[in-house]
């Protein structure tokens, strides 16, 4: 299959139309239905939507397109989002016959449409050049982007496959095998409010103790495996009331569970600290009122690990010599689908397509990374054994 042509013209034209079609998550429902359309009359295969929209809020569920095969093999699915990140409204695609990028007031959207694109070709190749092959799915998820949601809600029970690939990262020669587990923390900070002109002695300030808190807290890239950051601070109502709220939401991520926890720990630990440390106490601020604080904590991915000698991996590798690529095993620092879809019980390696500055008005791709890719799907279809 190494030396099947990809149609480079229809490749192209296949991505200009899908990211001119506004996406954003939780608004996946024109790209779906364009989707439903494109496979209406393809021979043999069959789409489903699963009832995913209730649970993420989207105009659509995930889309599951399976196309039967003419040879016994073990199911293998490949998975795409089909939601965008904002800017992503009006996107305007512009490009010069090597390159795509946008016209600079929106992201291109090739995260990860471009993954889609590349999907629909190989299989456009499967048909057209009569090659032989088991059963694929195709699995396109909503709502990736803000949480996974479409990939937790997703009725795994619609799939006959149990292992597969998540096309959505950068580097078209890595194959990412480890991915980091994360959590969320919420944090609120209660102080007291009073005139800030008039009496100030009779307040606390939530935004000091906070700021006291986020200065002693672990942040940044802790060790190699390990990363925190607090993202969302807000808090207070005017600059004449002393702010009685401050609320702080940050993530911790790691491929150790252990560190996981003890990072997390340690952040909340500075927060306990602060307000322990507060010396403001008077006749009209008695101790037991404030300040004191709140905390959530909220599981976002687990960890995903594939081990080097299992069937997906060892699959690909031999894909990538078969093309004379040097594919090598990677670990991430991010969370996708793939994390969910392994928790469930469908092993994933995650295929980088060659998309760059994503989640950026700079974002481009090189229509032959794509072409790669896609030749990529289709010697990995060629290996599949299960």
């Amino acid at each position: 299959m190494k030396h099947t042509r990809i149609n480079r013209d229809r490749l192209a034209d296949t991505f200009l139309n899908l990211v001119r079609i506004d996406s954003p998550s939780r608004h996946e429902g024109r790209v779906a239905k364009w989707l439903k359309d494109w496979f209406k009359d393809f021979p043999g295969a069959v789409v489903t939507e699963d009832g995913s929209a209730i649970e993420t809020g989207s105009d659509t569920g995930n889309l599951v397109i399976r196309l039967k095969g003419n040879q016994e093999k073990p199911p293998l699915f490949f998975n795409a989002h089909m939601d965008t990140v904002e800017p992503g409204r009006g996107i305007k695609p512009v490009f010069d016959g090597s390159v795509f990028k946008s016209d600079g007031a929106t992201v291109l959207g090739g995260d990860d449409k471009a993954a889609i694109a590349i999907l629909l070709e190989a299989v456009n190749c499967l048909q057209e050049n009569k090659l032989n092959f088991g059963p694929i799915e195709l699995v396109f998820t909503t709502c990736e982007e803000i949480g996974l949601l479409g990939a937790k809600a997703l009725d795994t029970s619609i799939l006959l496959s149990k292992a597969g690939f998540a096309l959505d990262s950068t580097d078209p020669d890595a194959v990412i095998n480890r991915a980091p587990a994360a959590i969320r923390f919420n944090i609120e900070v209660h102080g007291l409010s009073a005139h800030a002109g008039i009496n100030p002695d009779k307040g606390i300030n939530a935004i000091k103790i906070a700021a006291e808190a986020i200065t002693k807290a672990p942040q940044g890239r802790i060790d190699e495996d390990t990363t925190c950051n607090i993202g969302l601070i807000k808090g207070g109502t005017a600059t004449n009331i002393i702010p009685a709220l401050v609320e702080v939401e940050g993530e911790v991520r790691s491929h150790e569970a252990s560190m996981l926890r003890k990072i997390q720990d340690e952040i909340i630990g500075c927060f306990h600290q602060a307000v322990e440390n507060y010396h403001g106490h008077t006749e009209d601020i008695p101790k037991a009122k404030a300040p004191f604080i709140n905390s959530a904590i909220r599981d976002d991915y687990p960890l995903m690990s594939v081990p080097e000698g299992h069937p997906i991996v060892t699959t690909v590798l031999q894909a990538g010599k078969g093309m004379g690529r040097n594919l090598y095993l990677k670990k991430t620092g991010g969370g996708s689908d793939a994390n969910i879809f392994n928790q469930k019980g469908l092993t994933t390696v995650i295929l980088g397509i060659g998309m760059q500055k994503v989640h950026t008005t700079a974002e481009f791709i090189r229509l032959s990374d794509m072409v790669a890719s896609c030749h990529l799907v289709l010697e990995i279809i060629k290996y599949w054994r299960g």
